[in-house]
């Protein structure tokens, strides 16, 4: 199949082009619902369906209210059940990622990703620079492959404020012109000083120009977590010849200078 065409950072659900509705029932791993409590319960459970080109082993795709034909963007209730999923898995290598439009998403019916990368990422630990006024939201500018904003989540009644701190930014952010990726993960508190309960949540968004381009399965494209310097490589010499340089190099192609991502950070801190 190859990648849907993007135009827009609003792209509109197409019923007529490929979505999930049409994934073969033995590609369905399982289903989640709610058992009560928690949150708000959503009305479907979502689907953990096999990624028939993964990234990583185990990867998959995590699917919600398929039958509404939702586009390739966030709601606060979709953020609200990611980060609870992000809780369900006991071993901290469990990662759930997000590509928006103009982010190398390649088909615009929403889902996400996850799967288990039982190596430590410098996200997960660099401490973080606030903002004021004093906000959920902080900045990793030093010590990561690429700047990223910070939500953290240190207990489960954090979830809520974060999922729809998360949906503000998101919706600004596209507005604004601007594309995002986003990766759930496990992590140290925002002062990066390791002293955390364990299970903390470190959700990392990074802004960045849109790139409408179509994605290629031979070429090399920053996807999923790879703005977190986790680059899977399609081809044996690609991996063995390209340096720490080049890897930079497309990682920050499309990200903002550091005062336009300064102003931006003081923007969002505002707005929540």
């Amino acid at each position: 199949r190859l990648p849907q065409p993007i135009c827009s950072l609003q792209q509109p659900f197409d019923p007529v082009a490929f979505n999930f509705t049409r994934i073969h029932p033995s590609k369905v791993l399982l289903r989640l619902r709610r058992a009560g409590g928690g949150g708000p319960s959503p009305p479907d459970p979502f689907l953990v369906a096999i990624n028939v080109s993964p990234l990583e082993r185990g990867q998959v795709l995590l699917l919600l209210e398929l039958a509404r034909g939702l586009p390739q963007a966030l709601t606060a209730p979709v953020l609200r059940a990611r980060l609870e999923a992000a809780l369900l898995s006991a071993r901290p290598g469990f990662r759930l990622g997000f590509n928006s439009l103009g982010d190398c998403a390649s088909v615009y019916h929403l889902h996400l990703h996850s799967f288990y990368l039982d190596w430590l990422l410098p996200v997960e630990a660099a401490p973080t620079r606030q903002f004021h006024p004093p906000c959920g939201l902080g900045l990793l500018l030093h010590g990561v492959p690429a700047p990223a904003f910070l939500f953290y989540a240190t207990c489960p009644a954090d979830l809520d404020a974060v999922a729809r701190d998360m949906w503000w930014v998101a919706e600004h952010l596209a507005d604004t012109g601007l594309a995002y990726n986003i990766l759930i993960t496990r992590g140290d508190p925002p002062e990066g000083a390791g002293t955390g309960a364990g299970w903390e949540l470190r959700v990392l968004l990074w802004a960045h120009r849109p790139s409408f381009s179509a994605k290629v399965s031979a070429a090399f494209t920053v996807v999923l977590c790879g703005l977190a310097g986790y680059l899977p490589l399609p081809a044996e010499l690609l991996y063995r010849d390209i340096t720490g340089a080049e890897a930079l190099r497309a990682i920050r192609k499309h990200l903002l200078p550091e005062p336009q991502l300064l102003c931006l950070g003081e923007d969002l801190a505002r707005l929540l």
